[in-house]
This record gives C-alpha cells, structure tokens and sequence, in this order.
C-alpha cells in the first residue's frame, strides 16, 4: 500500500560524521548511477510553483515518470500536505506500483530533486548522505524551502541506512558525473561560476571535490552549452558517463544553429580526455532535437543526455522529434541489457529543465 510519513519535529541530530572507524580511515567513494539502487526522490509539481501554468499536464507527466520507476525501485515523494489524497489517486490512476511509494508532507519551492537532494557517497560500505547548498542556481530563483528538504527528510527518518553530514559549498547534483571509480566530470562554466562559490578558485573547489566525493581527478570541460538553460551549463546536459569507459555526449552537426561551434568545440575536448588507465573514452553521440521555444520566443533547453538510470532500466527524455529514436538507440549502446523507456518531456522543457533534472538517486542501503 502507499506509505503516508509523518515529518514531526525531531530532536536528534544527524549522525556523526566520521571518515575513521576503528581507527582506521574509511574511503570516500561516489557510486556511478548505473549501480545498485534504492530508490529516487522526487517532488511533486503544486499550484505555488512555476508549474501553475500547465499543472495538470505536468502532474501527468510526473505519474507516468513514477510509474516506470516504482517497476523497478522505489520513489520517495515530498507532496504539499493538503494535496496528499489527490496525489494519491492520481498515482493510483497512473497505475504506479504502489506499495513502492513513500509520501512526505513537507513544503518545497520546486521540483528539481536532483539538485537540492543529497548527494549519496559510500564510507567504506556505509552510505552517506551530503547535504550541499544549494542557492537557485546563483539566486536565480527563490529556493529556501528547498535547500532545507534533505534535512528535513533526514529528521523524518526517510534515509535510515545513511548517515548525514551538512556541506559548506554550494554544490547541485546535475553538475557532476560519476565513474564510481574516482573520475569527476564537470563543466567550468557552472563550477566556477562566481554565483555559486565565489572564494574558491578552481583548484580550491577541485580539493573539495575530491575531500567529500572521494574523487581522485576531476575532468573539467571549458565549451558546451544549451540556450535557455538555467544551470550554467550542468554537465547533466552535454555529456554523461556511462559503464566500459563511454561518454554519451549531444552533438551538433548544424553549423546555422548558435550552438554548432561549442558543441564543436565540446566534442574535440570529449576525444582529448583520457580514463584513469590513459585509453580514450568510448564516445557515443546523441542527435541533436530541432529548436524548441516557449510563448516568449526563447529557446528551450531540449537535451537527450539528461536521461535517468535505475535499476534494470533507462528513462530517455523525449520531445515528438523526428530524431527521438536515435536517441533511444544510442542510449541503449550505452547501456546494454537495460530496458530504455522514452518519456516525453515537452512538458518539462516549458520550465527550462528534464527529467534528470526533476529525479535524485538514493543509492543501495540508503533506505536501509
């Protein structure tokens, strides 16, 4: 059955956070996303978002998201508390599986879980969860609410597994990819950014990167970028990692289009990089959808590489392009022997955002 939480007021702290057990220290590892997983966060699109527009359609959206995922693991979901019975049966209807949801009545601003949910690194076999700032993007947008929900899904016992440690830099989920091997990709564009972290230079940042992620290099790429995007170019746009040494990475072979030369430019540097043993990385390359705009006449970030990995499956973000099942073709290289599942994110697009942007994974054991 669906799983209602109460989120009370706690009065324990987070655990202790501790990189020595034993007196012996205790490695920091970021897993890759096609590891193991527990289960996904996400929130729920309300009235008092920029949803409000196109609610209905958006609600729509996020009940057939949540139904592909609770096929496989399960999705924790903060809801605005009164609208928890109509979240209900529009997830009953969306035919989601629902012993497999957990409900959190807690006020959010917005729903892009990926960056104002935890980030899950491993502590010897012990899950942790960092709790980064997380500021709108660089005050783009109001985002108080949001930049609390970690802890208070913390205190509402929603990640028993894990411990929980509080960060002091400003850091989003989308802006960083994984090897589960000690290999960090990011952009430069959004990591150094002045509206996110200002008093650190770019080796500073790269030092913390590796003290709390447990990475042992971090590859920065300094070209790529998509209109329309309010990241500054979160490296969960333009390139991603995937098993064997591959990068799936979106390409532009239009030179009328304004992205053609960075995304040229992008992709030089993609072949450059070398892995942890010195090969090449095993290049995969997404088509490029036609240009998208919104009432306003701005483009719209539409991306493929902002696709979401769990367990036995991927969910691929579609726009009704006549390139969508390239993409879905090219993922599938990527990821042999899981299931891909286009979903269409027109829908998702109108707010500058996809669906790996509305998603975090909670890794295995955070869940307990």
């Amino acid at each position: 059955m669906l799983s209602i939480k109460g989120c009370g007021q706690s009065q324990r702290g987070p655990a202790q956070f501790n990189y020595f057990e034993t007196g012996k220290f205790m490695q920091i590892r970021l897993p890759a996303e096609w590891e193991p997983q527990d289960g996904v966060l996400m929130a729920w699109p309300h009235a008092n978002s920029d949803w409000a527009p196109y609610l209905g359609e958006a609600q729509q959206l996020f009940g057939q998201m949540i139904r592909h995922i609770s096929r496989f693991e399960t999705v924790l979901l903060v809801v605005p508390a009164e609208e928890q019975e109509s979240v209900r049966s529009i997830l009953a209807a969306s035919g989601c599986t629902l012993k497999r949801l957990r409900l959190y009545p807690l006020p959010c601003n917005d729903t892009w879980a990926r960056d104002f949910g935890p980030i899950t690194v491993y502590q010897g076999e012990q899950p942790l969860l960092l709790d980064f700032g997380f500021n709108g993007w660089g005050l783009k947008f109001a985002a108080d609410l949001d930049n609390r929900l970690s802890r208070h899904l913390k205190e509402c016992g929603a990640f028993p597994g894990a411990r929980f440690k509080t960060c002091d830099l400003i850091l989003e989920g989308g802006s960083i990819e994984s090897d589960g091997k000690g290999t960090l990709l990011t952009t430069a564009e959004c990591l150094l950014n002045a509206n996110r972290n200002p008093h650190l230079n770019r080796t500073e940042i790269e030092e913390r990167l590796k003290t709390e992620l447990g990475a042992s290099r971090v590859l920065w790429l300094e070209h790529g970028y998509l209109a329309g995007d309010d990241t500054d170019s979160h490296i969960d746009t333009l390139v991603r990692m995937a098993p064997d040494h591959t990068l799936v990475y979106v390409e532009c072979n239009d030179p009328d289009d304004q992205h053609y030369e960075a995304l040229q430019a992008m992709k030089r540097e993609l072949e450059l990089l070398r892995t942890g043993t010195g090969l090449p990385f095993r290049l995969i390359a997404l088509p490029w959808p036609a240009a998208r705009y919104d009432t306003d006449g701005q483009r719209l970030p539409a991306t493929y590489a902002n696709f979401l990995v769990i367990n036995e499956a991927v969910l691929v973000p579609t726009y009704r392009d006549r390139h969508d099942e390239r993409a879905l073709q090219a993922v599938s290289r990527a990821f042999p022997g899981r299931e891909v599942i286009g979903i269409d994110c027109s829908t998702l697009i109108l707010q500058h955002g996809s669906l790996h942007c509305v998603t975090m994974q909670l890794p295995k054991g955070v869940l307990g």
